[in-house]
C-alpha cells in the first residue's frame, strides 16, 4: 500500500491506482513569509507522558483557512519527477488540492469528513467516494484527521498516556505503543523545542513493508508553527521511493472557495 500511495506523483503514473498519494503525501505543503523556529531545547526526563501528549496536542496550529503552494519532487529505482501543487484548507472540514505541470491542471481532489473526490485530466478519470472504500483498497485505515495531522506536523494516531510510553533517543521523546497493533509497530519522534512531530515510521514486517516520515525545521507563520520541508521513505519488500517537499508560500485565514466540478464525459475509477 505504501508504494502504491507515492508512486501517483510520477506523470507516467497509472491514475487509477496511484491517485490517493495526491490526498495523502502532498498535504504537507507550503510556506512563505514564515520565521524558522531555531529552538535549543532540551528533552526534559522528567517530564511525565502525560505533559508531553498535552504539548504535542497544543501545538497544533489554530486557524480557519489555509492556502499555500509546494514543489513536491518524486524519486524511485526508475524515474524522478517534480510537480508544483496548491492546497486550500478549512479546517476541520476541507482539504482542497490541485496538481499542476507547466501551469497545465493534471488532478484536482476535494476531501471533506465523508468524501473523497478525485479527477486527472490524462486519464479523462475520477473518483466519488468515501474514506471507507479507500481504506479498504489501500489495505490500512484513512480517514480526514489522519490526512490533516500529516498536513499539520502532528501524530496520525490518536496518542493516550495509558496505551503509550515513551523514553529520550537524540535528545527528543520517543513515544510508541505499550502493544503494538496486530502486526504493524509504529514510532514517533517529537521534538522538545516544538513537540511537534521530527519523525514517525510504520512497519508491518510480515509484508516487509517500511515507512518514514521525516519533518524538517519549523518555523513560524502568524505564531503558528508549520513544518518548513519533509521527506517520506518508502520500502516495499526493497523497493524504494522517496518524496520530497519544499514549501513555497502560506497564507492563514484567507478569503477562498472549495470549488470542485468533476468535468462531463470523465469516466469513474473502478476500484
Amino acid at each position: 500500500m505504501l508504494k502504491r500511495l507515492l508512486l501517483s506523483l510520477s506523470i507516467n503514473m497509472k491514475y487509477t491506482y496511484y491517485s490517493f498519494l495526491i490526498i495523502v503525501s502532498l498535504f504537507l505543503t507550503s510556506c512563505g513569509g514564515i520565521k524558522p523556529v531555531t529552538g535549543s531545547s532540551t528533552a526534559d526526563k522528567s517530564l511525565a507522558l502525560k505533559s508531553i501528549i498535552a504539548s504535542h496536542k497544543n501545538a497544533e496550529p489554530n486557524f480557519n483557512t489555509l492556502a499555500g503552494r509546494m514543489y513536491v519532487s518524486y524519486e524511485d529505482e526508475k524515474k524522478s519527477q517534480g510537480i508544483t501543487v496548491s492546497l486550500r484548507m478549512q479546517k476541520d472540514e476541507k482539504i482542497w488540492i490541485k496538481a499542476s505541470l507547466l501551469g497545465v491542471t493534471i488532478a484536482k481532489a476535494l476531501i471533506t469528513k465523508n468524501s473523497v473526490q478525485y479527477y486527472e485530466t490524462i486519464g479523462n478519470t475520477y473518483f466519488d467516494g468515501d474514506f471507507a472504500l479507500l481504506s479498504k483498497w489501500l489495505g490500512t485505515d484513512i480517514d480526514f484527521n489522519k490526512a490533516q495531522a500529516i498536513l499539520l506536523g502532528q501524530s496520525v494516531f490518536d496518542l493516550n498516556a495509558n496505551n503509550y510510553s515513551s523514553i529520550i533517543v537524540a535528545n527528543k521523546y520517543r513515544l510508541q505503543p505499550k502493544n503494538q497493533p496486530g502486526d504493524y509497530f509504529f514510532s514517533l519522534l517529537l521534538n522538545p523545542d516544538t513537540f511537534k512531530v521530527s519523525q514517525e515510521s510504520v512497519s508491518q514486517p510480515s509484508e516487509k513493508r517500511h515507512l518514514d516520515v521525516h519533518y524538517g525545521q519549523y518555523q513560524l507563520v502568524d505564531n503558528q508553527t508549520f513544518p518548513t520541508n519533509i521527506q517520506v521513505n518508502t520500502n516495499d519488500d526493497g523497493k524504494k521511493t522517496k518524496i520530497e517537499v519544499e514549501y513555497r508560500k502560506l497564507d492563514l485565514n484567507p478569503s477562498i472557495n472549495f470549488s470542485f466540478n468533476i468535468p462531463e464525459g470523465y469516466s469513474p475509477i473502478e476500484l
